[in-house]
């Protein structure tokens, strides 16, 4: 990571997905906000990490001997600290539940940041408990056997509406989930920064009683 991207802990506390979903609009990237059905299990928590794809195609049946966990297991096996896991099930769905406690459990041991999946979710209550941040499409107590299967990991995906590909960014707070991708991630957050610094400068100046226009016309930020 390059030293803007680097301070984690900095950009999980000044940072928030409307700054930066202005500033990727002002580099021209303007369909980088998930839809809003992707929702977190716990509006307190923020996520931020890089991306981990895994890629489900809906199932019908399992043919005997075959694992339909196989590809899911090596990707969360595979996480390390800082990675997001990012499971595109083609949301909104109905049927395919792939996240719960237990990969919860094995994400939250290897350091990961959390999971965002446009698919459906359950363990609600555990997952909770334990503070990991997830984000998800729904909520379903069915297991993902027979109704979906990670065919593909670390590939490039759409999820929640927005193109993804593995090592972009993923930024999730209360108001939704934002990625960004790796060309601009650098300059992305050090323009979300600057803008946090400005908004703060026009938040004191209506706090002390300037007109919103003036306040606007002075600082160009609404």
């Amino acid at each position: 990571m390059s030293e803007a991207r680097g301070d984690r802990a900095a950009i999980v506390e000044k940072l928030y997905t409307a700054v930066l979903s202005d500033v990727l609009d002002g580099l021209g990237y303007r369909e980088q906000a998930m839809r809003p059905f992707v929702r977190p299990l716990d509006e307190a928590l923020v996520l931020f990490g890089r991306a981990r794809t895994g890629l489900y195609m809906p199932r019908y049946h399992v043919e005997p001997g075959h694992n339909p966990y196989a590809v899911e297991i090596a990707l969360v096996d595979d996480l390390g600290p800082g990675d997001v896991a990012v499971f595109a099930c083609n949301g909104p769905t109905e049927r395919i539940a792939p996240w719960g406690e237990l990969l919860t459990t094995a994400a939250q041991c290897r350091g990961a940041a959390g999971c965002v999946t446009d698919g459906l979710v359950r363990d609600v209550r555990q997952i909770r408990e334990m503070g990991f941040p997830v984000f998800a499409g729904g909520i379903r107590p069915l297991d993902s056997m027979g109704r979906g299967e990670m065919m593909a990991m670390d590939v490039p995906v759409v999820c929640g509406g927005v193109s993804i590909a593995p090592g972009d960014l993923i930024f999730g707070d209360v108001d939704g989930v934002v990625v960004l991708p790796q060309a601009i991630a650098d300059e992305a957050l050090a323009r979300a920064f600057a803008k946090v610094e400005g908004e703060d400068q026009t938040r004191r100046a209506l706090l002390d009683g300037k007109s919103l226009a003036d306040v606007f016309e002075e600082h160009g930020i609404l």
